[in-house]
């Protein structure tokens, strides 16, 4: 992925939520951290037009996502923190498949398809599930299938292992990990950030570190400490 962010800043009314970032990214892994309102979560929203910023630009792939908006949202996927905000049909397998007949296929082409993005967290055997009987990991991995099925080249995902226990922490670990796709890591799981390449760290809304995961995580637990 190649992600620019040109002078970027975002505002809600008096309130700046992003100021004035100007950063690129290469490669194939990116983490995120930083504490709550920091600015973290905007910085993701940008790259696939959720969020669309209120001065500069934001470049995805070669992609203006001010300009076209959609064509972003179909290069970056977002994952949602909480799986109940994706997860909307009452069958998995309807659900994986949903954006996919909202783009057109038909209605078999895209049951075998989602079938298909399930086999590859090995979690087929939950299409015919429904969802509310899932565990925390299972619903986890079937936002992320359901996000997959529609093919984006960038994977956002927003505190993938929040509320998970050390058991399904570990399993959406190892999907994250095996992803072909590239992918966007927002966290405050610090061994999970750890584990990314190049990391990213938020504070007040601006970049205050960027770089090798091991520095820019001790730079911040020092502003936690502050």
């Amino acid at each position: 992925m190649i992600v620019e962010f040109n002078d970027c800043s975002v505002r809600y009314g008096t309130r700046t939520a992003l100021d004035r970032l100007s950063v690129r990214i290469e490669g194939a892994r990116l983490g995120v951290i930083g504490l709550n309102g920091s600015g973290k979560t905007t910085f993701a929203r940008l790259i696939n037009a959720l969020s669309l910023p209120s001065e500069g630009r934001v470049n995805v792939n070669g992609i203006d996502t001010t300009a076209d908006p959609d064509l972003a949202r179909r290069e970056a996927g977002f994952v949602f923190q909480s799986p109940h905000t994706q997860l909307i049909m009452p069958i998995v397998q309807e659900d994986v498949a949903l954006g996919l007949k909202a783009r057109g296929l038909k209605a078999h082409e895209a049951d075998r398809r989602a079938v298909d993005v399930l086999a590859r967290f090995g979690i087929e055997g939950l299409a015919r599930r429904r969802v509310h009987e899932l565990s925390g990991g299972e619903l986890q991995l079937a936002a992320i299938a359901s996000v997959l099925a529609l093919e984006p080249r960038i994977l956002v995902l927003d505190e993938p292992t929040s509320q998970l226990d050390l058991r399904n922490r570990r399993r959406v670990i190892d999907a994250i990990d095996a992803l072909p796709e590239d992918a966007v890591v927002v966290t405050h799981d610090l061994e999970l950030a750890a584990r990314l390449p190049r990391l990213l760290l938020f504070h007040e809304g601006r970049l205050l570190a960027d770089g090798d995961p091991a520095e820019t995580i001790a730079r911040y637990r020092r502003v936690v400490e502050c």
